[in-house]
C-alpha cells in the first residue's frame, strides 16, 4: 500500500480520525490479527461469528500502525459506517494513484490456475501484484489492489461472483484493461440457479471494459462466447479453434502437458510442469490475456513452460519415500474440475504402470443438482477405470453409487465415515506402487488426507515433491 497518513485516508473514505491525524500507514492492509502487517492497516471486519473490532487493540499492540473500523477501540483509527465499503473505496483509490494495467478474470473453475500462469508470465516484464489464496471478493479484491505501489506495472485480480452486481461491485475497485471470462460451469449453482443466471454475472466483467480495452472469451463454451456481445472492448478468444489456440498436447508419466501455443498464424513450443490435460486450456488463457496486455507470443511460450505453481491443494504431486504418489488436489471440486482431475489420475496410472485410487469428498454449493452431480462423479470414476473409489463421508455416497451402476466396472468402492475413517481405509489399501488423487469441495479439508498419507510414519521418511 502507498503510504497514507490517517487524515488521507479518512478523506478518502469519508470518515472520521481518532487519534492523531499525522499518523502514517506504511504497511499492507489486511483482516487476520493472527498476521499483524508491521505499520499496516487493520480493517475490522464485522462478521457473523467475529467482530473484527475486538481484535483492534491486539492488532495495534502487535506493529499495525492503525485500525479502519466504524467504532473507537481506544487505538489510532479511522472510523466509518461500514468497513467494507471503506475499503473498497480505499483501494480504487490507490489503482488510481498507482496507474497499473489491471488484468481481471472470472469463472466457474480454473481462476486460480490461470491466474497463477499469468502472474509468473507478467513478472518477467514488470513488478506484478496478483491475487493470493481464495482473495476474490470485496475483501479480497481490495486487499489485493492495496498491495500496488507506484512501481507496479500489472495488477492481477481473480473475481469471484456469488450474486448478481457482485463482479460489477469489483470492478469499481479494480477497473479492468483487460478482463476474462474462463466459463460457465455449475459451480454455484446453489446461489444462481441456472448457468444462464451465472453467465449474467460473469459477464458484467467484460461490460464494464473501456472501448480500448480487451475482452478475453472462451471460445469453446457457449455462453462464454456469447459475451462478446455484451462489451465494446476489441474480443480476442482462446480455446481449442480460438484466437490464442493449442494443438499437439501430449502428457508425460506426471500427466504434465506438453503442446504448441498457437497465435496469429505462429506456433511456440510449452511444456507444463503441472499435471493435467486441462492445465492446457489454463495456460491458453493466461497466454490470451498477457498476449491482450501487449506481451508477445513467443515469449509468453516460454514463460508459461518455467512456471510453477503458486497456490496450494491444486494438483500437487508428491511422491513418498517408498514410491507412493499422492495427487493433492483437496483446494476445491466441481464436476468439471473432477472429471479433470480424474483424467489426470488415469493419465499417470497408464504411463506409470499403476494402480489408480481416488479419495473423493462432497462437491459444495450444487443445488438441487447435486445429487445428480456426484453420482455422474462415480460414473466418470468407473469410466477412468479407477481401481478403487473411496468416499469420504454420507454426502459423497452418490459418487459410489454413480461407480457401481456402471456395468463392467472392475473397481472397488469404499464408502467412509468420514475424514478419520477414510484416511485410516486408505492406508490399510494402498502400497507404493499406486497413485493416489484426493479431491472434494474447501469445506471438507480433504488436504489433511493427502498430508496423513505422506506423513511419516509405518513408511519413514518425508514427501517429495515432483
Amino acid at each position: 500500500m502507498i503510504p497514507m497518513t490517517l487524515a488521507e485516508i479518512a478523506s478518502v473514505v469519508g470518515g472520521e480520525v481518532d487519534g492523531d491525524p499525522a499518523s502514517t500507514v506504511l504497511g499492507a492492509a489486511f483482516v487476520d490479527s493472527r498476521a499483524v502487517v508491521e505499520d499496516g492497516l487493520f480493517v475490522a471486519v464485522v462478521g457473523e461469528r467475529v467482530d473484527g473490532h475486538d481484535f483492534a487493540a491486539s492488532a495495534v499492540e502487535g506493529g499495525a500502525a492503525a485500525v479502519l473500523g466504524s467504532r473507537s477501540t481506544g487505538v489510532p483509527a479511522v472510523l466509518v459506517a461500514d468497513p467494507v465499503t471503506a475499503l473498497g473505496r480505499l483501494a480504487r483509490h490507490v489503482v488510481d494513484e498507482t496507474r497499473p494495467t489491471v488484468i481481471a478474470l472470472t469463472g466457474s473453475q480454473g481462476k486460480t490456475g490461470t491466474k497463477d500462469y499469468l502472474a509468473h508470465v507478467l513478472e518477467g516484464f514488470g513488478q506484478t501484484v496478483a491475487t493470493v489464496g481464495n482473495y476474490n471478493n470485496e475483501i479480497g479484491v481490495p486487499l489485493t489492489a492495496l498491495g500496488a505501489t507506484a512501481r507496479t506495472t500489472y495488477l492481477v485480480v481473480e473475481m469471484g461472483a456469488r450474486g448478481i452486481g457482485h463482479v460489477r461491485y469489483l470492478c469499481q475497485v479494480a477497473p479492468p484493461r483487460v478482463a476474462a471470462v474462463l466459463n460457465v460451469g455449475t459451480a454455484h449453482l446453489s446461489e444462481f440457479g441456472s448457468r444462464e443466471a451465472i453467465a449474467e454475472a460473469k459477464g458484467e466483467i467484460v461490460e464494464t471494459l473501456p472501448e480500448s480495452g480487451v475482452a478475453v472469451l472462451n471460445a469453446d463454451d457457449d455462453l462464454t462466447a456469447a459475451m462478446a456481445g455484451r462489451t465494446a472492448a476489441r474480443v480476442l478468444t482462446f480455446g481449442a479453434a480460438g484466437d490464442v489456440a493449442w494443438r499437439g498436447v501430449e502428457l508425460d508419466d506426471l500427466g504434465r502437458p506438453s503442446f504448441e501455443l498457437g497465435h496469429d498464424g505462429a506456433w511456440h513450443p510449452v511444456r507444463l510442469t503441472q499435471s493435467g490435460a486441462h492445465q492446457v486450456a489454463n495456460a491458453a488463457a493466461a497466454a490470451a490475456l498477457a498476449i491482450a496486455a501487449g506481451l508477445p507470443a513467443d515469449v509468453v511460450a516460454d514463460r508459461l513452460s518455467d512456471a510453477v505453481s503458486a497456490s496450494r491443494w491444486r494438483m500437487e504431486v508428491h511422491e513418498r519415500s517408498d514410491g507412493l504418489l499422492v495427487v493433492n488436489d483437496a483446494y476445491n471440486a466441481n464436476p468439471a474440475s473432477m472429471a479433470a482431475a480424474l483424467d489426470a489420475l488415469a493419465a499417470i496410472g497408464e504411463r506409470r504402470g499403476r494402480r489408480t485410487v481416488a479419495v473423493l469428498g462432497e462437491m459444495l454449493e450444487l443445488g438441487s443438482t447435486a445429487a445428480d452431480a456426484h453420482r455422474e462423479v462415480g460414473r466418470l470414476v468407473a469410466r477412468a477405470d479407477v481401481d478403487l473409489l473411496v468416499t469420504v463421508g454420507p454426502a459423497a455416497d452418490g459418487i459410489a453409487e454413480g461407480a457401481d451402476s456402471v456395468d463392467g466396472w472392475a473397481g472397488t468402492t469404499l464408502r467412509t465415515a468420514g475424514r478419520d475413517d477414510a484416511l485410516v481405509r486408505v492406508r490399510e489399501n494402498v502400497a507404493a506402487a499406486d497413485v493416489v488423487l484426493v479431491k472434494a469441495s474447501r469445506g471438507a479439508a480433504l488436504e489433511l488426507i493427502a498430508d496423513g498419507l505422506l506423513d511419516a510414519g509405518p513408511h519413514e521418511g518425508s514427501p517429495t515433491p515432483c
